[in-house]
């Protein structure tokens, strides 16, 4: 690849990236409260992106064996109830992982 081409895409990608995080800024006032639609779409999306991340995540399992589905179980059945105990996503979505990793590799190999 040339040198300008190259200088051209990180230019690109550069002002892309200044835009997304410069833009609500420029959008909206700072006293101001946000559009409606904005605040549903606060509310709505966090809970939305996770469910789509649960059915892309399990979207493979068989039931054909134990090994296919019960790592998987358990490790769904963990993140709730760490949600549920702590209130903390970053705990659960973690705690589910390492949870899920040994039962992978140590228990049902």
């Amino acid at each position: 690849m040339r040198e300008g081409y190259v200088l051209a895409v990180l230019l690109v990608m550069a002002a892309v990236t200044f835009l997304t995080r410069a833009l609500p800024f420029l959008l909206f006032d700072r006293g101001a409260e946000p559009p409606r639609v904005i605040l549903y779409l606060g509310r709505a999306l966090p809970p939305a992106v996770m469910a789509m991340l649960v059915v892309y995540c399990l979207r493979g399992t068989s039931f054909a064996a134990p090994e296919g589905w019960a790592p998987q179980a358990l490790a769904v059945a963990a993140v709730v109830a760490l949600h549920k105990w702590k209130q903390n996503t970053l705990l659960s979505i973690f705690g589910g992982t390492v949870l899920y990793m040994v039962l992978v590799q140590v228990v049902f190999v």
